[in-house]
């Protein structure tokens, strides 16, 4: 199971989220770090939890401005990076791969159509991405009118012919909340996309949270609040047998290759629901 700490980058700091409210956010405040600034705060998730991969937002440009290439590319020298960063064409994700991250983000909140995912992959066909089911309280989050009347399902299933295989599902009204993560919604989407390697974000709140998510099906799961709160540290990873770090190795079986590799996870093994945290040793 990957534990896959999360930055949320806005005005050159790191943004504590919730629920997905962008003009409400407010600088870090985290137990195991003092201020916000993103790389001492990728210094000490690394430190203190031993986790190396990391899910970088930058929020100002998913709202269209100039975004944070430097930081992008400085959090890239601290830790395995996957950025959103409101990607739309091929020279946006052209220069993300040059400043480092090892994989690009492509989510529904900011994709103009349903064939623009399908575009950049013909142009960049190499480029390592991942998709982003963008939610708001389980309605699909996009510009595109006919995919967001779409439900979660239906419009993975439209979005899957694009060859990437490696998404995210996530909510934005749990994200920073405390209401759980939709483990319901992850069952469905692994047992309808077992092709599919799925990542949970949004609602994660200790590691009954990540074990019910493993047990569903997810490869991983973004987490934020519940690591900067104390809600889960070292003793919680430990114990759950995280493999995105320096603590003892236990993984579920669908998500070991894609892990150890920053390349397109299409070679994976499928996730499948109900696989248990085994060890890889």
């Amino acid at each position: 199971m990957r534990v896959i700490p999360v930055i949320d980058l806005k005005s050159g700091a790191a943004v504590h989220a919730v629920r997905g409210e962008r003009e409400r956010y407010r600088p870090l405040r985290s137990e195991i770090v003092a201020g916000s600034d993103p790389v001492r705060v990728t210094r000490a998730v690394r430190e203190a939890l031993g986790l190396d991969e990391l899910y970088v937002a930058d929020l100002d440009a998913i709202a269209g401005g100039p975004g944070h290439r430097e930081v992008v590319a400085a959090l890239a020298r601290e830790a395995r990076v996957m950025v959103e960063a409101g990607v739309t064409e091929v020279a946006a994700l052209r220069l993300l791969l040059e400043l480092g991250a090892a994989r690009v983000v492509i989510g529904t909140e900011t994709l103009a159509d349903q064939a623009a995912l399908a575009r950049l992959r013909a142009e960049l066909p190499d480029a390592p991405l991942v998709l982003s089911l963008d939610l708001r309280a389980g309605r699909v989050l996009s510009p595109d009118a006919e995919l967001a009347r779409l439900g979660a399902a239906e419009a993975l299933a439209r979005l899957g012919h694009s060859g990437v295989r490696e998404v995210i599902v996530l909510d934005l009204a749990r994200v920073g909340s405390g209401a759980g993560p939709d483990v319901a919604l992850v069952r469905e989407l692994c047992a309808r996309f077992p092709e599919l390697e799925l990542l949970a974000g949004g609602g994660v709140r200790d590691v009954a949270d990540l074990r019910a998510l493993a047990e569903a099906g997810a490869a991983g799961a973004l987490v934020a609040t519940a690591l900067h709160g104390g809600a889960i540290g070292p003793d919680e990873l430990r114990a759950l047998g995280d493999h995105g770090g320096r603590h003892p190795t236990t993984v579920s079986k669908c998500s070991a290759s894609a892990a150890a590799t920053s390349t397109p996870v299409a070679r994976s093994t499928p996730c499948q629901p109900g696989m248990p945290l085994t060890s890889s040793t």
